[in-house]
């Protein structure tokens, strides 16, 4: 306590002697002179051994924040999320940390899809609230842009608009390497927020964030930008959460302005509300959006293809430091993207010229400072795009064209996975069957129709005792380890199978699921 009234005490010292300052610089520019855009004083007056010099002065400037707000916060929805108690996760209250930052309302955990159909209006009896956070209305047509995070594991979304409608969502599709979702209501003629281009968007604009924060809907705080390109993991040396390159402001938010709108003085869309800087759990002086040149990316392949087109250089890369550069011989540039290696299987970045040591420092034109910054250029892109990539190597700059694949290897579509591609349905297996086994637990193929299941050779009747080593004892424990892998940023996914049919014969399947 000592330590924080000592430096308020200092804050409000300075603040004083500013004044003092600036009252001297006004009174001598008023009293001895016509021309008010310059205001000197001459050394050695009454003992002053300095002077002032160049003070400009011109008329102040205002900011005006209503247009902005009022354009912008009816385009903005309260997002309230419902799920069965027993579905809850565990270990999960009303909110989940990634220390030191926060994901309000719980965390990158999956990708659900399937949600109640509307138009249901109450929740039913046995589910529960969930979370609540915001969202941003893109579309007249009901199309909603929200995190992951607040969407994730809901069993039921109800969406509350500006004017009090409320309606059930379903969700179109999320992606967690960015923590976006896109969800739709069955509404017309609705109000929204236009995209901006946040890629123009400059450090010290103004800005502000719109949301519903501890419930309190139609919120609007004030910001500057603070820091573009913004690794938090990178920053902080905590856990990298996706693909990070935030915008970083001091605009307050605070739990339940997740999903939120970030927009300029124009009204105009540039980032999605995500993260905060806390070590509490509320708003400490920094906040982090998703920038709209990596939401319009993600939003369109989501909206068109129901998975997004993931693009990527095949490439293990870190930032150009000082002493990297030293070490390496690295004279010509002292920013970038430095390539260590290249990653298993066809690499585009290898395939189109690159080698290790270069660094990278611009794609198509734009820097590439950080790594965080070569993200949000690579992730705009889909497989099959081609990019010009500006590098530094044996410090003489060269450019190469990449053509860009997919974690797969390939330009093919990434079709949206979905749960019922399986080919089958599982139910739980009776206790007396278990008993006659001398098993703990499992569940039984059932319904078996063409799909991966029988591709692998599984046949109706077998029980499912493990997947992956996890044991598992409902459908809903399979289902839960088939999000886990689609999500995964994994170029093999396999669910290894272990059981018995009720014969008593033993079984083990490999499904792989790359192919979803």
């Amino acid at each position: 306590m000592k330590l924080s009234g000592k430096i308020i005490l200092l804050a409000a010292g300075s603040a004083i002697l500013s004044s003092a300052l600036t009252a001297g610089v006004m009174k001598e520019a008023f009293s001895s002179r016509d021309d008010f855009s310059v205001a000197t004083a001459d050394a050695g007056v009454n003992g002053n051994q300095g002077g002032f010099y160049t003070v400009g002065l011109s008329p102040a400037t205002t900011t005006d924040f209503t247009q902005a707000a009022e354009s912008s916060i009816n385009g903005v929805v309260s997002i309230k999320s419902y799920i069965t108690p027993r579905q809850r996760s565990q270990g999960y209250g009303g909110g989940f940390f990634i220390d030191p930052f926060e994901y309000f309302f719980g965390s990158p955990r999956g990708n659900r899809r399937q949600q109640p159909q509307q138009p249901q209006q109450e929740p039913d009896q046995d589910m529960e609230p969930s979370g609540l956070g915001s969202g941003v209305i893109i579309s007249a047509d009901g199309y909603i842009v929200t995190n992951n995070h607040v969407i994730d594991e809901a069993e039921r979304l109800q969406v509350t608009l500006n004017d009090n409608r409320s309606f059930d969502a379903t969700v179109i599709g999320s992606d967690p390497t960015t923590d976006i979702a896109l969800i739709k209501i069955d509404a017309e003629n609705l109000p929204i927020i236009p995209m901006g281009d946040s890629e123009t968007l400059k450090v010290g604009e103004w800005v502000l964030a719109v949301g519903n924060p501890f419930g309190f809907t139609s919120t609007v705080t004030a910001g500057i930008v603070s820091a573009k390109g913004r690794s938090i993991g990178g920053s902080t040396g905590s856990k990298p959460m996706g693909i990070e390159s935030y915008i970083q402001t001091d605009a307050a938010v605070n739990p339940g302005n997740s999903g939120g709108a970030l927009v300029n003085l124009n009204g105009d869309l540039i980032g999605i509300n995500t993260a905060i800087y806390s070590q509490t759990g509320n708003y400490a002086g920094y906040s982090f959006a998703v920038p709209t040149s990596i939401v319009k990316k993600v939003v369109s392949d989501l909206r068109q293809y129901g998975a997004v087109q993931r693009a990527i250089l095949g490439i293990t890369i870190q930032n150009l430091t000082g002493d990297l550069a030293k070490d390496k011989g690295i004279k010509s540039v002292t920013k970038g993207v430095y390539v260590q290696s290249f990653s298993e299987g066809r690499s585009s970045a290898r395939e189109g010229g690159i080698e290790a040591g270069d660094v990278i420092i611009a794609i198509n034109g734009v820097p590439t400072d950080n790594v965080a910054q070569l993200q949000e250029q690579v992730v705009k892109h889909r497989p099959g795009d081609k990019i010009n990539v500006e590098l530094i190597r044996d410090n003489s700059k060269k450019t190469v064209v990449v053509t860009l694949l997919n974690p797969q290897g390939t330009t093919n579509v990434t079709k949206a996975n979905d749960f019922t591609d399986l080919g089958c349905a599982f139910k739980k297996v009776d206790a007396s069957t278990l008993k006659q086994l001398g098993i703990s637990g499992g569940v039984q193929v059932v319904d078996l129709k063409a799909g991966i299941v029988r591709e692998a050779g599984v046949r109706q009747g077998f029980i499912i005792t493990s997947i992956n080593e996890m044991r598992v004892a409902s459908p809903a424990d399979v289902e839960k380890i088939y999000h886990a892998l689609m999500k995964a940023e994994v170029n093999d996914r396999i669910m290894i199978l272990r059981g018995v049919y009720p014969t008593g014969k033993r079984g083990l399947y490999a499904l792989d699921l790359v192919g979803e």
